[in-house]
């Protein structure tokens, strides 16, 4: 390694890239999930000996590089993408089931996980928490991808992929804090309990405001410019800027970059963003993220072949169903509370929690004289190879048998005469704005005009059959358009009261009554 030329380096990065794109490929082809064919074949790669590739491997399996690679690398380039697209309409919608799992079921794992690992795998206290909080983590990424195949409930992907997005960040400030402070708050009693407290909300507290300040700027800048290339260099800026600046004061760098990334791609794609950005950025990330997902996960089924489990497959074992049912705790606890969620979602939710890379990540950040390292490496390793096999490739027959992706009778027909009068819609508007910024006379636009009106007559045509002979299909989408209006109600009341135009008990009591009709229309769907 040290006598390594970046031209050699830069050869071996180029090799596990073609490796990556191609294993990548290959799964893509047959409808299988990339992630997990990656872990496999990684870590078949690392098992058998290859010689051309052992220089790869080495390089690869070092921990430093393979720290930085994740934790510095990727992350941040993996959450912004994720938070960019995700829109703030739908993660408010499911805020309830979104916080709660993420910090409710977070932290009970987090507690489940570090006691039972002290009293069942025989660990110190830190290396106990440091194996919870890295635990306490899910990775998304495999389900995400086979619910994108399957077509499931969006609003079920939304939850799982909305949870994912802070719980990252929350597991690693409380590593953070079993890896380097959980002993010295521990021997200052009940004071050490209100510091432990006060960092870890300091440090969460810290990252939502950096990265609500520099997703702020960032839009604000945008605004400024309508040149996509630009735009697009802005947002990887943003990204690891953000990450960067929020390390660099102790706050949580993961919970600055999800949420600067979300204000991004809400407040500044609103002020800032012409259609072509907003199509060109994201593109630009699918390409990237793909790319680091394949990186990602070859590298873990590389470094998983690196730890010694001779004469420990028992406490392996144990150190799995501690983890399995800690998660099952932590789901099926929090989501009483949530309210709305049925019951096959929650054993998707429990099942479909995996873990991945930044647990490992984590765990070879530790410090080589740490008490415990190898014990904790070893359990983490295994649990997420566990993980990311056996509950990954078992994840689709579970979604069958439950029959999570099976869709509204008629709604794949909805969704496609939707898009198309949309896309009608669309057409108009925009022969509208091109008539009028050229000066057109409507000779030249009528026909064009005409047949786009004709369509959309059409199709509201079939969408009237279609609810005639689907009543359940019409209600949701009622029962969706009502909610909107109820917002937009909320919105206006608000508004009002704000002007003094209403007295404040005024707008308290219509805005009591607007959300007991939300919470109506929620307990209904």
């Amino acid at each position: 390694m040290e006598d390594m030329d970046l031209h050699h380096m830069f050869s071996l990065i180029l090799i596990l890239v073609m490796m990556a794109a191609g294993i990548t490929a290959i799964a893509k082809k047959f409808d299988r999930p990339y992630p997990i064919a990656l872990v496999i074949v990684g870590a078949v790669i690392g098992l058998i000996h290859i010689p051309v590739l052992e220089p790869l491997i080495d390089f690869i399996t070092e921990g430093e590089v393979f720290n930085f690679a994740v934790i510095t690398l990727f992350l941040p380039a993996l959450l912004g993408e994720a938070a960019l697209k995700m829109p703030f309409s739908q993660l408010f919608d499911n805020k309830k089931p979104i916080i709660l799992l993420a910090f409710g079921g977070t932290f009970l794992s987090f507690v489940v996980i570090g006691f039972s690992a002290m009293w069942l795998l025989q660990l110190t206290i830190p290396a106990a928490f440091v194996f919870a909080a890295v635990m306490s983590a899910t990775d998304p990424v495999s389900v995400l991808s086979i619910f994108k195949n399957l077509g499931v409930n969006k609003r079920l992907s939304t939850v799982i992929e909305g949870e994912s997005l802070f719980n990252d960040g929350l597991a690693v400030v409380l590593f953070n804090i079993a890896a380097f402070s959980l002993l010295t708050y521990a021997g200052m009693g009940i004071e050490g309990v209100g510091l432990g407290i006060w960092s870890f909300i300091k440090v969460v507290a810290l990252g939502l405001l950096v990265g609500g300040a520099t997703g702020y700027v960032a839009s604000r800048v945008t605004r400024y410019f309508d040149d996509y290339p630009l735009e697009i260099i802005f947002s990887i800026i943003l990204f690891y800027g953000t990450y960067l600046l929020a390390e660099s004061i102790q706050a949580s760098g993961v919970i600055a970059v999800v949420v600067a990334a979300l204000t991004l791609g809400n407040y500044g794609a609103k002020i800032a963003m012409s259609p072509t950005t907003k199509l060109n950025i994201k593109n630009f990330w699918d390409v990237i993220t793909l790319l680091i997902n394949s990186l990602v996960f070859l590298m873990v089924g590389l470094e998983i072949t690196r730890i010694d489990v001779a004469d420990r497959w028992g406490l392996i074992f144990l150190a799995i169903l501690i983890v399995l049912a800690a998660r099952s705790i932590a789901v099926y606890t929090t989501t009483l509370f949530a309210g709305g969620i049925p019951a096959a979602w929650k054993h998707i939710l429990n099942w479909g929690g995996l873990k991945g890379s930044l647990s490992i990540a984590l765990v070879l950040s530790l410090p080589r004289d740490f008490n415990g390292r190898e014990d904790v490496l070893i359990f983490v390793f295994s649990a997420v190879l566990f993980s990311l096999v056996c509950q990954g490739l078992t994840i689709k027959p579970i979604l069958n048998w439950l029959g999570v992706n099976k869709q509204d009778k008629g709604f794949r027909t909805y969704e496609t005469l939707l898009a198309k009068a949309y896309r009608y819609e669309t057409a108009m508007e925009a022969i509208t704005r091109v008539k009028d910024k050229f000066r057109m006379t409507e000779t030249i636009t009528r026909d064009i005009t005409a047949d786009y009106e004709r369509y959309l007559e059409d199709i509201q045509e079939e969408m009237e059959q279609l609810f005639q002979e689907h009543p359940d299909l019409k209600a949701k989408q009622q029962n969706t358009v009502r909610r909107h209006s109820l917002y937009a109600q909320h919105e206006a009341v608000e508004r009002l009261a704000k002007e003094d135009i209403i007295a404040g008990d005024v707008a308290e009591h219509v805005t009591e009554q607007i959300m007991d009709q939300l919470a109506e229309l929620d307990s209904e769907h």
